[in-house]
């Protein structure tokens, strides 16, 4: 028991594990502020049944000041079903949008997306807080509105190499 004891107290009082956290959310606001980042979800809450665990790390927002690209799962209720099965989902890109943030207190950010060229979705708010823990409500014409937490993580530009 002493062993443990003394092991949260190096850990808790250590300046390095303090830097860390502090550089965690220097890194948070820094995405946020820049508008560039990855919101990755982990889990779903859509208004009808439970919570879903989502298995594959695919699903996610990309954020980044030309473009919103969306490729996350829908379950719910939808009021108008689209022609294609295969475009199921909220799955989108959009190059003009609004994108308001605000610093709600020393460890959240509320960002507030509206799409303009996109149908369907009219709006998405994300929660943010400085250790990288996220959720999105995505609110949308033709369907339900649902709920996602996962995390933030930069988007890293890609390496595009000449062939």
């Amino acid at each position: 028991m002493k062993y443990i004891i003394t092991a949260v107290l190096l850990i808790t009082f250590n300046p390095n594990f303090l830097y860390a956290q502090r550089k965690t959310e220097i890194n948070v606001n820094e995405m946020i502020t820049s508008q560039n980042f990855i919101f990755k979800a982990q889990s779903v809450f859509p208004q009808t049944g439970g919570v879903r665990q989502l298995t594959s790390s695919d699903y996610d927002l990309k954020i980044s000041k030309e473009s919103v690209v969306s490729w996350l799962p829908y379950f719910g209720r939808a009021y108008a079903a689209p022609i294609n099965p295969s475009e199921g989902g909220i799955k989108f890109t959009s190059s003009k949008f609004e994108y308001l943030k605000t610093k709600k207190n020393k460890n959240r950010w509320d960002i507030t997306i509206r799409p303009k060229d996109v149908s369907d979705v009219q709006t998405l708010y994300l929660t943010v807080n400085d250790d990288g823990r996220a959720s999105l409500r995505v609110n949308s014409i033709n369907r339900q509105s649902i709920s996602f937490d996962g995390y933030i993580e930069e988007n890293k530009p890609v390496n595009k190499k000449a062939f």
